[in-house]
């Protein structure tokens, strides 16, 4: 049957609970809707199957189905994902699929974006381009190749600091494909899978989906974004399918520092491509170029007050951890060039000597005026306090934070996350921890660093954020005198939502440790279950007994007595490990619950799926 034109449905009732509003978009698969769920009284996304006609539905009926149905398990396993859009459900309708999604509200496709506003910045393409590489890799992980990515595959929509297009979200596992998975591809043989212009030259000429052919795709949608048009435009599709096959990408000309990523992502032979690493390491530099942190000139230098050592942001947490610094630890330092040899010294000329003395002597004389004159109040904002407070009196801190740091939170109301907290290190990362740092936003002032700080701390710490249950994050900003000791950096600090988590998070938890809490336990981590009452966390890699696939909520009113008996069922109910790939016949919902999130009123479950026989689970299944 016909499911008529992309408007004649408003008001059309799917499955008995779900208002069709008005459509959002259309693709090869059908018609995007969106709709008002009744059921739980919120809005969501209706993917429908669209049929031009009777006789392409007779033929293709079958193929098309089962697509929209590889579409939905495809992207229910990616749920979570801070870069996937969600899919929660895929249901029958007078005899076709309806995919259920979560709508992204006011949400623009890159396409569209470039189109209205014009190309972008290369900065905020590859800010884009680092959301979407994390995105393909997570399915890459799971076999899963995405095989259209493109600029209208990826939304913008505004994140929770107000940033309009802070959040980026790939969509439109329509035609993707697990190659090892011995799944039916649903494609005519006479027509290509992609888009052309698009399409990796292996892929246009027959070749197996690959990630490096993702990454053959995400080159273009970069290209497109920087450039305003595409590597491989041309009149008609043949036309650019040709092109991809045989002809370079058009020369960049406004692409800056992306220019190199998009040759390497670009490159015809897939054995020559860069490898998702390679960009993402590429990309970080462009989106954080005071990534190193040791850099300094002789201006940085000389702009110091006399009494300020030279910051420099940390080397990155030890192997295998996380070592706090203790309040008594010196702070990072420059360190000073090496020795040149004596020969090149005598051959300096007097001229030289003379200019440099000059300078230096204008340097000191500066900054003894500077000295003189510069504001030395204790208000924390400038001077000797400034300096030896780097965030201010409030938050109190005598050094700068570092990666990994453990702190307590003192709030000054009985509010939490109102207000500015007064912070206490704890060396010892316990199970009173409130919070870690687990990020920094560089910026190239304190007056920037006030504007963004929050903005850049809020997307620094999305991914960690994401895979916990009940976290927040907090900007720490130096304040003006203490920008110069914080090292230039404002502190990402993930705080627990309602109380604290009970130990480290993140990478800074070592394999091995036992959760005391529920609170640091995240999506996707593998745990070794030694009784009810002890689980270890383990690489998923080897064998282990369960895996956390998510969370979810318990009424207000369950006990947590209570919980312990209902949690499993709520988590087959709500976060079903048949969403995630696993085999219903061959797993189950498991749940652990812990007293932490009843003490603050949150009643989250952990949600984990397990072997119905007790079985351990290798790495091939995780």
């Amino acid at each position: 049957m016909s499911s008529g034109s992309p408007t004649s449905g408003v008001g059309r009732i799917i499955a008995g609970r779900y208002l069709l509003l008005n459509p959002l978009g259309s693709g090869g698969m059908g018609h995007v809707w969106l709709a008002h769920d009744e059921r739980l009284d919120c809005a969501v996304a209706l993917k429908e199957i669209v049929f031009r006609d009777a006789v392409e539905a007779d033929h293709e009926r079958e193929a098309r189905v089962a697509r929209a149905r590889a579409e939905a398990r495809h992207a229910a396993g990616l749920r979570g994902h801070p870069h996937v859009v969600t899919v929660h459900d895929v249901l029958e309708h007078e005899g076709l699929p309806w995919i259920v999604m979560e709508y992204v509200a006011d949400a623009v496709d890159l396409r569209d974006l470039v189109d209205s506003r014009g190309p972008l910045a290369p900065a905020e393409c590859a800010r884009i381009g680092l959301a979407v590489l994390d995105a393909l890799t997570a399915g890459h992980q799971r076999g899963v190749m995405h095989r259209d990515v493109k600029p209208a595959n990826i939304l913008l929509a505004p994140d929770r600091a107000g940033s309009p297009y802070g959040r980026v979200l790939l969509t439109d596992y329509g035609i993707s494909v697990q190659p090892d998975a011995g799944e039916t591809r649903y494609t005519l043989a006479s027509v290509l899978v992609g888009t052309s212009g698009y399409l990796a030259p292996e892929r246009a000429t027959g070749g197996a989906p690959t990630p490096a052919a993702d990454l053959f795709s995400l080159g273009c949608t970069l290209y497109h974004a920087v450039e305003g048009m595409g590597a491989f435009e041309r009149e008609s599709h043949l036309a650019e399918v040709t092109a991809v096959v045989m002809e370079e990408p058009r020369p960049a000309v406004r692409a800056g520092a992306l220019g190199p990523v998009l040759q390497a992502l670009l490159a015809k032979d897939p054995g020559q491509r860069w490898s998702a690493a390679e960009a993402e390491a590429a990309l970080s530099r462009i989106v954080t170029p005071q990534a190193e942190p040791y850099v300094r000139t002789q201006t940085d230098l000389g702009s110091q007050p006399p009494w300020a050592g030279v910051q420099v942001p940390p080397p990155g947490p030890p192997p295998n951890g996380h070592r706090p610094r203790t309040e008594g630890e010196p702070p990072f330092v420059l360190p000073p060039p090496p020795p040149q040899g004596g020969r090149r010294r005598r051959e300096r000329s007097h001229a030289l000597r003379a200019v440099l003395a000059c300078g230096l002597g204008l340097l000191l004389a500066l900054g003894g005026v500077w000295y003189a004159m510069a504001d030395r109040s204790s208000d924390g904002g400038g001077g000797q306090q400034g300096s030896r407070q780097p965030y201010g009196e409030t938050v109190g801190l005598t050094k700068p934070l570092r990666d990994g740091d453990c702190v307590i939170a003192d709030w000054p109301g009985s509010e939490r996350f109102r207000g500015t907290p007064r912070l206490r290190l704890d060396p010892t990362c316990g199970t009173a921890l409130d919070g870690q740092v687990m990020a920094f936003v560089t910026t190239s002032s304190a007056d920037e660093a006030r504007r963004a700080g929050a903005a850049g701390c809020e997307e620094r710490t999305r991914e960690i954020r994401d895979r916990l249950a009940d976290v927040r994050s907090q900007a720490v900003v130096p304040t003006d005198g203490g920008f110069a000791a914080a090292g230039r950096r404002t502190a990402c600090l993930v705080l627990g939502g309602n109380g604290p988590v009970y130990g480290p998070i993140g990478t800074h938890r070592r394999l091995g440790s036992g959760f005391a809490d529920t609170a640091t336990m995240q999506r996707r981590d593998c745990l070794d279950v030694r009784t009810n009452r002890d689980a270890r966390l383990v690489s998923c890699e080897g064998s282990h007994d369960e895996q956390v696939l998510g969370f979810t909520r318990l009424d207000p009113d369950v006990t947590l007595s209570e919980a312990r008996t209902e949690s499993d069922t709520a988590c087959a109910r709500d976060v079903p490990p048949g969403d995630y790939g696993f085999d219903p016949s061959v797993y189950t919902a498991g749940s652990w619950t812990s007293a932490g999130p009843w003490k603050n009123g949150t009643h989250f479950v952990v949600c984990t799926v397990r072997r119905q026989n007790g079985g351990t689970m290798e790495g091939d299944e995780s």
